[in-house]
């Protein structure tokens, strides 16, 4: 069964960001995207639970329950958040969208939510035999940059949404200094334990395949989201 840990409801509002300059070299509006294989096909297995959409990576319910929980050794510290996979069982395929952390599961081991399972496998067979595969998220709009309850500027935590591709890393400077790595944590927030400061800052997101997308940010929120400028190709 996979983890659920406790969290503040969030307050969704996007704010613009300023001053964007983007630094991908082929990010796209487009809503399209989606299936692009990441890495090779796995063999694994699929059993399943009763997941609501939160978990591990801290994401809120939003009704899409196409979603899984990733084993333990490839949830790789919530890198895995955010990732769609596509799987195919005895019964047919599904694509589905990590958002949670299984502890108990080995390598190859997805655990699946009763509706993602139901597509791919009858209930009754609980454990099954499947063949799985990271692909690019089908999303609309632009990545979103969440931060969580309680940031200010002196600790900060961010966390990236709405991304096409799973995220490699999270970099920030002020003015022209130097980009510096924000260590990531097990919820799926970047965290700067000495915060990001007053008024506007740049940030630097570069995906599994080594896009990058970079922002500024008027300021340090609190339990809110602004909308970046790109997405990934």
């Amino acid at each position: 069964m996979a983890m659920h840990p406790l969290r503040s409801k969030s307050r969704r509002f996007l704010l613009p960001v300023a001053a964007v300059f983007v630094a991908c070299g082929g990010c796209s509006d487009d809503p399209s995207g989606g299936g692009a294989p990441l890495g090779e096909e796995q063999q694994g297995i699929a059993t399943f639970y009763n997941a609501t959409g939160s978990g591990n990576c801290s994401y809120e319910p939003t009704g899409d329950l196409m979603v899984a929980a990733m084993n333990t050794p490839q949830y790789a510290n919530s890198a895995a958040c955010g990732q769609c996979v596509d799987i195919t069982g005895p019964k047919g395929s599904v694509r589905v969208r990590i958002v949670d952390r299984c502890p108990e599961c080995e390598s190859g081991h997805l655990d699946l939510s009763r509706e993602a399972f139901a597509r791919i496998a009858e209930m009754q067979q609980g454990r099954v035999n499947i063949t799985w595969t990271p692909v690019s998220c089908d999303v609309a709009g632009n990545i979103e940059y969440h931060f969580k309850n309680g940031s200010n500027p002196w600790w900060t935590a961010i966390q990236v949404r709405n991304h096409r591709l799973p995220i490699q890393k999270l970099e920030w400077r002020r003015g022209t200094g130097g980009w510096q790595d924000v260590p990531r944590e097990s919820y799926n927030y970047f965290v700067n334990l000495s915060g990001m400061g007053d008024g506007p800052f740049s940030v630097r997101v570069t995906a599994v395949d080594g896009q990058q997308l970079e922002d500024t940010l008027d300021r340090v929120l609190d339990n809110r989201s602004a909308e970046g400028s790109g997405q990934f190709r």
